[in-house]
């Protein structure tokens, strides 16, 4: 692992834009992205960018169960918000999370992902170290399904919905089998309560109950934090 520690995530998403130019400029075509906060600055630097991603394709880590794309909470609202409607994809995959039959839609999904290898994927971590919604006791060899979300990933995502009670309890995910495929990997964690997931994926043993501890095991792979989510590290980097 590559460790990269910034003041904070506004000088982060400088150093995320950086790992996605030098991967276009080294030939990358396939995209893995994330949603929630913790990418946004990255988002921000490359809108501002002059990268081109119209012959690119993207595929979506995860979507929530029973959201409908127009749903402002939905993962392709906020990628369009964030990225898409600045920087087109020629190719933009994520799950349908109004799919009639899910085991069909990991199949689906899973196709798409065999089909257009992943050349860099960029992550975030749960507060309990899950990557996607690869909850603690996942098996690493696990492709798309549908996850179960716990307690502590509900009331993470609850800021996002006027209610606790409309946080939805499933979401697609992208499987710890079908990341570890991805050419490089980059994850970015940022403020002091990821600290301690931080470094246990970085300094802690390889087990489930660590899922981005898997992250070890890649050949290539960026850790991209702020001095708040590197406070518990034990090692300088």
């Amino acid at each position: 692992m590559k460790v990269i520690i910034t003041k904070d995530q506004k000088a982060a998403g400088v150093e995320g834009y950086k790992v996605f130019a030098d991967a276009i400029k080294n030939g990358a075509k396939v995209f893995g992205l994330a949603t929630g906060s913790t990418p946004v600055t990255t988002y921000e630097e490359i809108v501002k960018s002059d990268l081109d991603f119209s012959n690119s394709t993207s595929i979506n880590l995860d979507e929530y169960v029973g959201i409908s794309p127009d749903n402002d909470q939905s993962y392709k609202y906020f990628m369009n918000e964030h990225l898409f409607s600045k920087k087109p994809f020629k190719n933009s995959y994520l799950p349908n999370g109004l799919a009639e039959d899910p085991e069909a839609e990991t199949v689906r999904y899973n196709k798409i992902i065999a089909d257009n290898p992943i050349d860099l994927q960029l992550l975030g971590i749960g507060r309990n170290a899950h990557i996607g919604f690869n909850e603690p006791g996942t098996s690493t060899e696990l492709e798309t399904h549908v996850a179960d979300l716990t307690e502590s990933t509900i009331e993470a995502n609850a800021r996002f919905f006027e209610h606790v009670e409309d946080v939805p309890k499933q979401a697609y995910s992208m499987g710890i089998g079908s990341i570890m495929k991805s050419k490089k990997i980059l994850l970015e964690a940022f403020g002091e309560d990821k600290a301690d997931a931080v470094a246990k994926m970085i300094e802690g043993p390889v087990t489930k109950d660590v899922p981005a501890s898997i992250l070890q095991k890649h050949d290539d792979v960026v850790v991209l934090i702020d001095e708040a989510a590197a406070s518990k590290l034990t090692q300088k980097y």
